[in-house]
């Protein structure tokens, strides 16, 4: 009996021996793998440390798999590094610093690649709070602005997935919470991005989110031009038309200068002192505009000879038709009364009702000449305007 015990005494205590033994090998090779100075020697080791203890419960191996994941060496791919930052995440018992390392890599690699979208924004979101908590422990430590940092490059990698994965509106606002952090411009870029596909597939109210914050930090032409058609789409046609001028002084463009001259135009229904601008941006559409140069001419037309109540322009055509056909009624009664007779066969009367209708005719005439020299001064007076405008766009006169 006491052979038995003493038995299972020592079986027990070679098995104690021989954990502890591994216990201190494997501790051993983590600390190894851990002091090294180069990163392929380093991921070597811990993949031999995996290799050899995997799944056996020891101390080290949930920050072995979380190193795999972030640590950078030569062949490492994408899905490796998830397959590492997964498995870290699954054994959990991981610091704050190096969990979120673990959840912002595995985000970005699923976001790039384009795969378990859904898993990316969870994974971004949970290091999103680890940022979100360590930043505020100590708001006015220097770990606390790191933490800020950190939270800036949450934001992107969320708004990446959520970009990959067709939300584009919570894209816009995550992409805009990253660049007020990190002021990266390619945050920008991805921003502008989402809000051009939001404005071409017609989303103009999400667009306008996006485009508004584009315009506020890089004032560019292409986010110019974007933003005021946007805004004019979405009825806000004042602070439209602050924004095509703004892209107009950027870029002479003959669709900006048209949809300037448009708004303006209608402006100019209620206030003629709009007038004079509408009619400058419209003759400049009438030249860089192809598709809208005919119709942008003739708004001008309209506009200029409407609009200036000194040429009577109006008035005058419709005083050219009066008199035009009343001169054709005389005429047409001096041919009728008197076109195949001589004088010599007229009475007194005769004569003195054909010399009357002469010098009606002939009246009629001098107030019709009058008139039409008045619009010839009109039609040169635009005609220089078109020219004035050709000179002023730098064109060549035919």
């Amino acid at each position: 009996m006491k052979k038995r015990v003493l038995t299972a005494l020592t079986i027990i205590l070679l098995f104690s021996l021989s954990l502890q033994a591994q216990t201190n090998n494997a501790n051993q090779e983590y600390i190894k793998a851990m002091t090294s100075t180069s990163p392929v020697e380093q991921a070597k080791l811990l993949k031999a440390y995996l290799a050899k203890y995997e799944g056996q419960g020891t101390q080290w191996e949930n920050y072995v798999q979380a190193y795999l994941c972030i640590i950078v060496y030569p062949g490492k791919t994408a899905r490796e590094a998830i397959k590492y930052g997964e498995k870290a995440l699954a054994l959990g018992g991981l610091d704050d610093p190096l969990k979120f390392k673990v959840l912002l890599n595995v985000s970005s690699f699923y976001g790039q690649m384009g795969q378990n979208l859904e898993k990316a924004k969870s994974y971004a979101s949970q290091a999103l709070e680890i940022a979100k908590a360590n930043k505020n422990k100590n708001p006015s430590s220097q770990a606390s602005a790191q933490w800020r940092k950190l939270e800036g490059a949450c934001y992107f990698a969320l708004g990446q997935a959520q970009d990959k994965s067709k939300d584009l509106k919570n894209a816009v606002s995550s992409y805009i919470q990253s660049y007020k952090i990190l002021k990266n411009p390619q945050i920008l870029a991805s921003l502008k991005k989402v809000g051009t596909s939001l404005y071409r597939s017609g989303s103009y109210t999400e667009a306008e989110k996006a485009f508004k914050f584009m315009v506020s930090t890089s004032k560019d032409y292409p986010s110019l031009n974007i933003y005021a058609r946007i805004l004019h789409r979405n009825k806000k046609k004042e602070e439209a038309l602050k924004y095509y001028k703004q892209a107009y002084a950027k870029k002479k463009s003959g669709e900006i200068a048209f949809n300037i001259g448009i708004i303006l135009a209608d402006k100019a229904k209620a206030d003629p002192t709009f007038s004079k601008e509408a009619l400058r941006f419209l003759l400049d559409a009438s030249f860089l505009s192809p598709p809208n140069s005919k119709k942008a001419m003739e708004l001008a037309e309209y506009l200029f000879f409407t609009s200036n109540k000194d040429l009577r322009f109006n008035e005058n055509v419709k005083e050219i038709q009066k008199k035009s056909k009343s001169l054709e009624e005389f005429t047409k009664t001096f041919n009728e009364k008197f076109g195949e007779k001589d004088e010599e066969d007229l009475s007194e009367a005769e004569i003195k009702e054909m010399e009357n209708l002469l010098a009606q005719i002939e009246a009629e005439q001098k107030v019709l000449a009058k008139l039409e020299d008045a619009q010839k001064v009109a039609v040169d007076k635009f005609t220089r305007l078109i020219e004035e405008t050709r000179k002023r766009l730098g064109l060549k006169i035919d």
